[in-house]
């Protein structure tokens, strides 16, 4: 067991290590927060596109639509606009909450949340305009085409102000940043106008916030006067290093080191999903917002929970299944049947703690090769236009084929293909399981001893 040992030791002095590091970053979990603080709106936003396109899938539903839920398509539409057309206003506000919350409990700083979320606002607006300079003068442009409609600076698209969309949210977690770290240096420093006690805390609150607000407005515009002059802007900038990184994660090497790593967290007990999702949750939404205006990127809203891990981290669902009907385990019956019903929504720890397959070295291998192949599967099903992209954010606990069947909007083959998946990552278990079962058989008699 001494290699299985220093592979667990190499994993947690370079992994572990630096990632719960990562984890425990303020900003990290800002951004941690405000992911779940959207995924409500985000599927309600999807299941009014869902509405509206189920037509597309299956073409003899087309005639009813017309008749009925087409007639007043642009009302319920709404509920898609002011979710994923503002998506990155959702995220600006959640973390300016969440950042400016976290200093005021850790640091015991006299910040208020709210007047976080609102300097985050703030700073993000004022970003979002497009200006150039025109005859030695800074102007906002117009322009009026057929695929370009800018007007007054604010660039429109079908869903709104296009900024305020997908697009904008890694701006957003920008400006959230500047605006709260100006917000907590005026504080830390007390430069803020303080009221007598007598004061109600609402005036008084607001008052707090003015010279942050100032300060805000000032460094914003001048920062944005000085990328004007250069003939860009914020949005422009931050476009190239995440686009890059957008690429990457896109890519199939990049799902498989994204599944590598959060399946390495897992296997030293950190959660890998939750620590990975903070800087992926945002690439997925833009992803499906690409794929709703007609791109075709796999790896796109509930892409995880629908083809790659099916029952929870590893893919567990079909070894579950498994070991809760025909294991010989006596143990394992047990746990199987105990976890099965949490595994039908994707929720594993029974299984990862229980078995367990946290530092468990007889396991590691399936724990980390099932995802990886169905990711594959599901990454090349999409790629290769066999199942439709993934247009709609479906709730992360949906059971194997449902999450795929509502998020490419009615695609009888991605529930196919999600069974698929499913069934290969039990494949790729089984013989581990198997040997794991007649081991702990042997040693329920007392015959052997697991490790």
């Amino acid at each position: 067991m001494g290699s299985e040992n220093k592979v667990f030791a190499l994993l947690e002095k370079y992994l572990m290590g630096p990632m719960g590091k990562v984890a425990s970053f303020r900003i990290v979990r800002a951004i941690m927060a405000a992911g779940m603080a959207c995924i409500p709106f985000t599927i309600v936003g999807s299941m009014f596109l869902v509405l509206n396109v189920i037509p597309q899938t299956i073409p003899a539903l087309e005639g009813i639509w017309n008749n009925t839920f087409f007639k007043i398509g642009d009302l319920y539409m709404l509920a898609n606009k002011a979710t994923m057309g503002i998506l990155a206003l959702y995220f600006c506000l959640v973390i300016g909450y969440e950042y400016t919350k976290i200093y005021a409990d850790e640091e015991d700083l006299a910040v208020n949340p709210l007047n976080g979320a609102l300097l985050s606002m703030f700073a993000f607006f004022m970003a979002i305009p497009q200006l150039v300079i025109e005859d030695g003068k800074m102007v906002v442009v117009n322009i009026m085409k057929k695929d370009v409609n800018i007007f007054n600076g604010w660039e429109m698209s079908g869903d709104g102000v296009s900024r305020l969309g997908t697009t904008g949210i890694f701006t957003a977690i920008v400006m959230a940043i500047i605006a709260v770290q100006l917000y907590r240096l005026c504080v830390k420093r007390q430069w803020i106008i303080k009221m007598p006690e007598a004061v109600p805390e609402g005036v008084s609150r607001s008052f707090t916030a003015l010279i942050p607000a100032f300060l805000v407005a000032f460094v914003v515009l001048i920062f944005t006067g000085i990328l004007v002059a250069l003939n860009t802007d914020i949005f422009k900038i931050i476009a190239v290093p995440f686009g890059f990184v957008v690429y990457l994660t896109s890519s199939w090497i990049g799902i498989l080191v994204i599944y590598f790593l959060i399946h390495a967290l897992w296997i030293v007990g950190i959660h890998g999903a939750n620590i990975i999702g903070a800087f992926i949750t945002p690439i997925l939404l833009s992803n499906m917002q690409l794929n709703i205006d007609g791109a075709n990127i796999p790896f796109a809203g509930e892409f995880p929970n629908s083809f790659a891990i099916m029952g929870g981290s590893g893919a567990t669902l079909g070894m579950c299944i498994f070991i809760a009907f025909l294991a010989k385990s006596e143990q394992l019956k047990v746990l199987g049947k105990a976890a099965l019903a949490p595994g039908i929504f994707n929720i594993n720890e029974p299984l990862v703690f229980g078995l367990p397959i946290v530092y468990n070295p007889f396991l590691a291998i399936p724990f980390f090769l099932a995802p990886m192949i169905s990711a594959s599967i599901g990454y090349w099903a999409i790629k290769l236009e066999i199942v439709k992209p993934i247009i709609a954010q479906v709730p992360w606990p949906s059971p194997i084929g449902f999450g795929a069947f509502i998020g490419t909007a009615g695609s009888f083959t991605a529930v196919v293909v999600a069974l698929i998946c499913g069934a290969v990552a039990f494949l790729v278990w089984f013989p581990f399981i198997k040997i794991y079962d007649r081991k702990l058989v042997e040693q329920e008699k007392g015959n052997d001893a697991l490790i």
